[in-house]
């Protein structure tokens, strides 16, 4: 059996709870991806051209930098990266979680929430970041999907 990691960053809280839920479905381990210098709710007016999240995700090589890091990363085969859609992508934060690792020989699994938009160009943009990895189809649920959905996805990877 593969040890599990669900790794995610939430904004608001909503990619969060789904975290919870899917790390319990998939017997994973799991870990909060937390930004060095967290975002004000300023930061995350996306309908704002000059806020922090709107600047960052405009320069696709910017990595904000990550609080702390996931101890004995080496264990794990399977690690589902969860975040809430930005801009029809993952926010570039978690590249800069993934640059942190070897992912050579290990399964990510993208997983997001969003108001509405899908996973866009997610994997794409995420493939930079994966060296070495198998970077599985992402999937977008909405903010109430079930334990039993959850488990019923993790089981395929």
């Amino acid at each position: 059996m593969s040890k599990r990691l669900v790794a995610f960053f939430s904004a608001g809280g909503v990619t969060a709870k789904l975290a919870e839920r899917l790390a319990k479905a998939a017997g994973a381990d799991i870990f909060e991806i937390r930004p060095e210098q967290p975002y004000t709710r300023e930061d995350l007016d996306w309908t704002n051209r000059n806020s922090r999240s709107s600047v960052e995700m405009a320069d696709k090589s910017f990595r904000p930098a990550v609080a702390g890091t996931v101890e004995n990363m080496e264990q794990y085969d399977v690690i589902y990266v969860g975040f809430p859609i930005w801009w029809y992508v993952a926010p570039t934060i978690i590249n800069t979680f993934l640059e942190q690792y070897d992912l050579a020989g290990k399964t990510v699994v993208p997983f997001a929430t969003s108001g509405g938009s899908g996973m866009g160009r997610t994997n794409a943009e995420l493939a930079v970041s994966c060296k070495g990895a198998r970077l599985a189809e992402g999937k977008r649920f909405g903010a109430d999907a079930s334990e039993s959905e959850l488990k019923k996805w993790s089981e395929g990877f």
